[in-house]
């Protein structure tokens, strides 16, 4: 069992047919005043939390959500239960509101996002205890900042491998608050950009992260990832999207993808592989857990994208 933690949320997402960059003049950054119109306006169910266990549960693996969100969630509760995913540690406030994010993408896939925690400010009153699971490993996805430093220090304290995911909580995360995280994580995890911010916040380049975690993994969107461990560091392809859509979500079902292939005793070359192709069907279609597959159908594309079979270890699951 994997447990997911971090935002449950809703996610509006828009899509702007141009360039941000068209849009910016750098010599007047210090007024900006951007306005867009948007072509495409969609209201989808999302958050981190309840992005990586759907992934995982796609991939066959048992997920359960820790998380808090308001009383307007308790349909979306209903609809992860019924996909098989452990929900007692999703809990729902009665004075809140589910936390929501405004997400605009350009057509290069840039994007801007303005976020209302909602709900999700309270994930601090709760924590491994609540979950009533005993998980093989936590994703520590970004939280009210807290939150995911309550978590980090519990499954220290318990020994449960865990993920590092400060993702767009990373402005609110002073050098201490990533080191703090960083510190005996299995994964710590980021996109470029992220990762670049770590580094200049804490004054530590990979090597120097590396003596706080085990792992570092980076993702390059189309140029695919790279994992990097006290063994090395592995380059990790990109599977290609069928059609590009939408890549709001991708990460995450890529952290879903890496650690259940992980779990299943894959080393990181395929497991990273398991990652990028979960990412990819999320990039095909609009919305951050929209998009299905069987793990007969997940077999299938991974020998075609990567021409070798999809490791026994992980199929048989």
């Amino acid at each position: 069992m994997v447990l997911a933690t971090g935002s449950v949320a809703f996610d509006y997402i828009l899509t702007f047919n141009g360039r941000f960059r068209d849009h910016i003049m750098l010599d007047q950054v210090h007024i900006l005043n951007l306005s867009f119109l948007v072509e495409k306006f969609e209201k989808r169910r999302g958050g981190v939390a309840a992005n990586y266990a759907y992934s995982l549960r796609l991939l066959g693996h048992p997920a359960a959500i820790l998380a808090t969100a308001g009383a307007d969630a308790d349909g979306y509760r209903r609809w992860l239960e019924e996909l098989g995913i452990d929900c007692s540690g999703l809990r729902l406030l009665a004075d809140e509101t589910t936390a929501t994010g405004f997400t605009t993408t350009d057509l290069d896939h840039n994007q801007i996002t303005g976020y209302y925690g909602g709900a999700m400010n309270r994930a601090v009153e709760f924590g491994l205890a609540d979950c009533g699971v005993r998980p093989a490993a936590v994703i520590v996805g970004p939280n009210g900042p807290s939150g995911m430093t309550r978590l980090v220090a519990e499954c220290r304290a318990a020994g449960i491998p865990f993920v590092f995911d400060p993702a767009h909580q990373l402005p609110h995360m002073s050098k201490e608050d990533l080191e703090e995280g960083c510190r005996g994580a299995w994964i710590l995890i980021g996109n470029d950009y992220e990762l670049e911010l770590i580094r200049q916040r804490t004054g530590r380049d990979v090597p120097g992260l590396l003596e706080l975690t085990e792992t570092v993994v980076t993702t390059l969107g189309r140029q695919g990832s790279r994992i990097e461990s006290a063994t090395g560091r592995v380059d990790i392809p990109a599977a290609s999207a069928r059609q590009e859509v939408d890549p709001t979500g991708a990460g995450d079902a890529y952290r879903s993808g890496l650690v259940a292939g992980l779990l299943r005793g894959l080393g990181p070359a395929e497991a990273g592989r398991v990652a990028s192709l979960a990412a990819a069907y999320v990039v095909e279609q609009a919305g951050t857990i929209e998009h299905s597959y069987t793990l007969a159908d997940f077999g299938e594309r991974y020998a075609s994208a990567f021409g070798a079979p999809l490791p026994a270890a992980f199929a048989a699951s």
